[in-house]
């Protein structure tokens, strides 16, 4: 029977058109995971394209996803064809027209009749022969994507890469590993035991880049000596240390620190339990001059840097459209998901987040925070 980096191994050698895929709301260890496998695997001559639900490049990770295309929804997955037999038709003209909402195709033959005996209709297989997905617990996760294109994931294998506990192994082949710190850590594992030769700077910056975003620069108490080792590996193999940082932490904006700073003008805290919430309005942004993609950091940090702070939560009203929208983070003793669980949260147990169809901004907070001490309590 093949390991499981035998059989990774395998379906890279055999398979052509890769198409790696990750949730909507994933951060940069899933971004970094899938830069890297892009690389490598287009220096092994495949095809590769990255897709996520709506993505949109944070600024802060521009550096590594600029020259590499990240598509927010799949398109031309597969051909319709209609052939027609002309061995007694040849046809001398060919035309069509769109007329409410319907395709009208003409046929002129030189001589003789065309009918639907001589026609045929097929459907092309899937451009993509392999699935690669980063940092997703279950298809689901992966949003739109996958809803709009199941029959794409039942039909084709999938490879499963991650480290959540959660993960529903629904890869044909799973590379989950619970005891690593981010999902770049296994994609590493993984690549170092095919080949290290092919590791390139630009592979081991995007790899190194995941490994620290997701550990918060090594400060999370997940961190362990295999972690720091693999970080340690990946710079003796060109990543480029002083880059990373530059670009994802001292690269913030004016419109982000004044975001920040109405943040933290509404912190609010339960020392008892150990949860810290701030709420945004759609003022907030407006003074702030801040989009919603500058929130990414703010819970982050207010975990790592309060030491009372078990659970942290941002609500905020949605700056396009109607809606409220809330970001949970925990520590590993808590589960982010079941905790928002009346709300149908997407994520796992260390964040998620959830959507709620109200406008007033202090109902949903009260609502939200009710469901999470009665949870607490």
């Amino acid at each position: 029977m093949l390991t499981e980096i035998e059989q990774l191994k395998k379906l890279f050698s055999e398979k052509k058109y890769i198409l790696i895929v990750f949730r909507p709301d994933a951060d940069g260890d899933a971004i970094g995971s899938a830069v890297a496998l892009k690389n490598f695997l287009e220096k092994q001559k495949k095809h590769v394209e990255v897709a996520s639900t709506g993505f949109v490049a944070p600024k802060n990770l521009h550096f590594l996803t600029k020259p590499v295309e990240i598509k927010s929804q799949l398109t031309n997955l597969q051909k319709f064809i209609i052939k027609v037999d002309v061995s007694k038709a040849p046809i001398e003209t060919l035309s069509y027209d769109v007329k409410d909402n319907w395709l009208s195709i003409y046929l002129t033959p030189k001589h003789g009749a065309i009918t639907k005996n001589e026609l045929r209709t097929a459907q092309t297989t899937f451009k993509y022969d392999l699935i690669i997905t980063l940092d997703t617990v279950d298809l689901s996760a992966l949003g739109e994507i996958f809803y709009n294109n199941t029959d794409l994931f039942y039909r084709l294998p999938v490879i499963n890469i991650d480290h959540h506990a959660g993960n529903e192994h629904y890869g044909q082949l799973n590379l989950v590993d619970i005891t690593a710190v981010s999902t770049t850590e296994i994609v590493f594992n993984a690549l170092n035991e095919i080949t290290i030769n092919k590791l390139d700077a630009d592979i081991t910056t995007a790899l190194l880049t995941g490994m620290i975003v997701k550990s918060k620069s090594f400060k999370t108490a997940d961190v362990t000596p295999h972690t720091l080792n693999l970080a340690s590996k990946l710079i003796d193999l060109g990543a480029k240390r002083d880059e990373i940082i530059h670009n994802i932490y001292r690269t913030k904006t004016i419109s982000t620190l004044k975001l920040w700073g109405q943040a933290l003008t509404h912190l609010q805290n339960d020392k008892h339990l150990g949860l810290v919430w701030v709420t945004l309005t759609r003022e907030d942004f407006a003074r702030s001059g801040a989009g919603e993609d500058e929130l990414k950091g703010i819970v982050e940090d207010l975990l790592m840097n309060s030491p009372e702070a078990k659970l942290v939560l941002l609500i905020y009203e949605n700056i396009n459209g109607q809606g409220i929208a809330a970001r949970l983070i925990t520590e590993k003793d808590y589960d982010a998901k079941k905790l928002l669980e009346a709300f149908s949260p997407q994520g796992n147990k260390k964040e998620a987040t959830i959507i709620l169809d109200k406008n007033n901004l202090q109902e949903s907070q009260e609502l939200i925070l009710t469901e999470i001490k009665n949870h607490l309590n």
